[in-house]
């Protein structure tokens, strides 16, 4: 039991951390249509708290991979319970405006993607503390954190309901806080220190900038072509979830199918990223790229469509279930394919690229939804993902085992 401790307490963090996020996601827009009504300003800051993904992942990468993995998980939850908590302080102080609300949601954002980065780099040397498989821990850890984005948009609506938005931020300051606290237990090595030493003492020369994370990243063929299908494939699905669905629900006036939809797919991806290690060890990763691929290419197009609730839930789980192994998949491939002292920048590019591809997309879907309509969107958005996994199939770099 004690050699699996590390890897029950970094799956505690990865949940509560995960909790926390999810529960603020939904609050966030609750208090600003409650204090303002504007759905407007709502969405701006939505869309203006994608921005530090983008820019600060990369630098969170680096702090990672200079700092310390550990140090950084914990530096970066405290930081985001700190931010999470301004929000009752602020509002018992100075009182909430729209300014405050907008700076104090762009500080919380800031601190998230480095967390998510240095919990991913953790996932190796847990491993090796805990004699554990790394792809069955990859899987493992992806699919605790979409367990609790399925429970934390039920676990916020409940707080807003009980105590009210301000004060359900408290709840996930203190998710915040028992994230980084759990991780100051950790007793774990630090292969990225130990690798960035091993180097030094070899005489190789180590890059200590941020442009090597993408560098990297870009040179190995295989990450560059599932690191490029996943910005395409991220830009096309998640405005359907974000935009074209809600719009869908919105005119039906079935604001609870929107829901089981939404949960369909989660689940759907989190018992595929739990699955993942036991597929894995069954199907060589060609094959298993080849069925992830297909299986969400096949499974959004009757989505597209808009059949009746049950079919679109069961389509939505097995896009869900087909999708989920994807994520611990690349991540066991840097883990294998990158040097331990570059993991950190690797992943961040990687966060800031999931991060960059999604508002684009709902803004064109969004365009496209009031000029052409919702199901022609969709169609088009389900054709466009389905062409791009065929494309990359038909690459290079997938055709070899790996």
């Amino acid at each position: 039991m004690k050699k699996k401790s590390p890897v029950v307490l970094l799956q505690i963090s990865n949940f509560a951390s995960g909790l926390g996020n999810s529960i603020v996601m939904i609050t966030i827009p609750w208090l600003i249509l409650e204090r303002t009504g504007s759905p407007a300003f709502a969405g701006l800051v939505a869309a203006i708290s994608a921005l530090p993904g983008i820019l600060v992942s990369p630098i969170g990468g680096w702090m990672v991979d200079h700092i310390g993995r550990r140090t950084v998980s914990i530096s970066a939850d405290l930081l985001s319970a700190v931010s999470v908590a301004a929000f009752p302080i602020v509002a018992a102080t100075f009182g909430l405006s729209d300014l405050s609300i907008l700076l104090i949601a762009l500080l919380g954002a800031t601190f998230d993607p480095a967390g998510y980065t240095a919990r991913k780099t953790l996932l190796a040397d847990v491993a090796m503390a805990s004699d554990a498989d790394l792809d069955h821990l990859n899987g493992i850890h992806d699919g605790t954190m979409g367990v609790a984005w399925i429970f934390g948009p039920a676990v916020g609506a409940g707080l807003i309901a009980s105590v009210g938005a301000v004060n359900s931020f408290w709840f996930s300051a203190a998710l915040f806080l028992i994230a980084a606290l759990v991780i100051s237990f950790l007793r774990v090595g630090d292969s990225g220190k130990d690798s960035r030493e091993l180097a030094k003492l070899t005489g190789e020369k180590t890059d200590k900038s941020l442009r090597i994370g993408a560098k990297t990243l870009w040179d190995d063929k295989l990450l560059r072509t599932l690191s490029v299908a996943l910005l395409i494939i991220a830009a096309v699905y998640l405005p359907t979830e974000a935009v074209v669905l809600p719009t869908y629900f919105e005119n039906v006036d079935n604001p609870s199918g929107l829901g089981f939809v939404i949960s369909a797919l989660a689940a759907g991806s989190a018992v595929g990223s739990f699955g993942y290690g036991w597929i894995s060890a069954r199907v060589k990763r060609k094959t298993l790229i080849r069925m992830i691929l297909m299986g969400s290419a096949v499974s959004i197009i009757p989505m597209a469509f808009l059949p009746p609730l049950p079919v679109l839930m069961l389509a939505g789980f097995l896009l869900g279930l087909s999708w989920g192994p994807y994520n611990p998949l690349i991540s066991t491939l840097v883990q294998q394919r990158v040097p331990a002292h570059l993991q950190g920048r690797v992943f961040g590019v990687q966060t800031a690229v999931f991060y960059a591809a999604p508002p684009l997309g709902m803004v064109l879907a969004g365009l496209s939804v009031e000029a052409f309509g919702i199901r022609a969107t969709y169609i088009v958005l389900a054709g466009v993902l389905s062409i791009t996994s065929i494309l990359v199939l038909l690459t290079k770099s997938l055709r070899s085992n790996f």
